[in-house]
This record gives structure tokens, sequence and C-alpha cells, in this order.
């Protein structure tokens, strides 16, 4: 049982303070320590099947990516998550495969999004949240072009911004940009914001 703790404690270490039951059972460890550690209060059930030190800082995105693990961070989000924007998202913003119910995310607080499962798996990659854990994300081409593709009036300084931070970023990959926007039908209207900016 010490042995098992003891484990329990380094994976907790290596993972900024947080362990999944799931972490726990993969490395063979009953999951009844889990529960001893829990009564006596040397870590505490964050949510379901992930636990944390005390002094833990909670982290909402990793907590709701791995409920919702086919759930990519996607549009203001994925924005937020970038440094392409300073706005905060109010709510949570996750892509999925068409097909998914999605309502235990709503239930939740997050917005979802549905695309489709040809275009699902397109420019995802992963990034650290706030909290410095690791969450799945579209990379920035992925994201500005979902943007584009659903201006609300609200958005369109957000985007303006994201674009003319894009067009100076060293980073930029713009035949990858325009290889998304085709396949995303938004070619235009990406070729139109890149006329202007480069």
């Amino acid at each position: 049982m010490l042995n098992h703790e003891k484990v329990i404690f380094q994976m907790i270490a290596k993972n900024n303070g947080f362990v999944t039951a799931k972490e726990v059972t993969e490395a063979g460890i009953p999951r009844r320590c889990l529960s001893h550690l829990t009564e006596v209060n040397q870590i505490h059930k964050v949510d379901r099947g992930i636990y944390a030190l005390p002094e833990t800082w909670e982290d909402e995105m990793f907590f709701l990516q791995y409920r919702f693990s086919k759930g990519i961070f996607s549009h203001e989000t994925a924005l937020y998550l970038h440094g392409m924007t300073d706005r905060t998202p109010g709510s949570l913003t996750m892509t999925f495969p068409f097909g998914y119910n999605t309502s235990s995310i709503k239930k939740q607080g997050a917005i979802p999004k549905i695309c489709t499962v040809e275009n699902y798996s397109l420019g995802i990659s992963e990034l650290f949240s706030p909290a410095g854990n690791v969450v799945k994300v579209y990379d920035i081409e992925r994201t500005l072009c979902d943007m584009v593709k659903e201006t609300h009036q609200g958005d369109i300084q957000v985007i303006n911004q994201a674009m003319k931070d894009y067009a100076v970023s060293k980073e930029k990959d713009i035949a990858r940009l325009m290889e998304y926007a085709s396949i995303l039908r938004v070619k235009e209207k990406v070729l139109s914001y890149m006329e202007i900016l480069l």
C-alpha cells in the first residue's frame, strides 16, 4: 500500500498536481489507494475520476478535456490559448465530431461546436492551459478559419486583431492557412483578410 501511495505521489508530481483514476489503474495500482488517500485528506477528488493535492490550482480546461476527451478546444478558447486575444473566454468552446452527443457538455456551461468527421482531426495540436496542463487545441491556422467561418457581429474586432497578430507572427504558415481555408470552404474570406494585411 505504501509503495502504491509513493507511486501515486510521483505521478501527481509529474502531472502538475493532478492524477486521474485511469492513470492509477493503468499503472496497476488498486483504486482503493486513491480512496484511502482521499479519506486521510492527502489528496481530494476535484471531478469525476480526477484527484489533486489540496493546494493544487483547479484547471477547468484540463478537467473538461478529461471528461470529454473527444473535445478539442477551438474558436475563441483556442485564440486565447494561442495568445491571439486578450479577451478571456466567458465560456470554453470545444469542437466535437458529427454525431457526438453534446448535452452533458452544455450542462457544464461549455459551448460545443460540431464539425464533419473528415474535418474533425484537421489541425489538432497541443498547448499548455493557463494552469500548465497539456490540452488539445486546434492550431492557429485552423482556429482562424473556424473564426472566419462563424463571424458574428461581436467577433469582428477579435478576428481583425487575431489576423493582424498572425500576419506579423514569425510562426505563421500561409500555405497551411490556405490549405485549411480551402478544405473548410472559407478561402475567399481568408484571402480578403490576408490581401489587406500582407
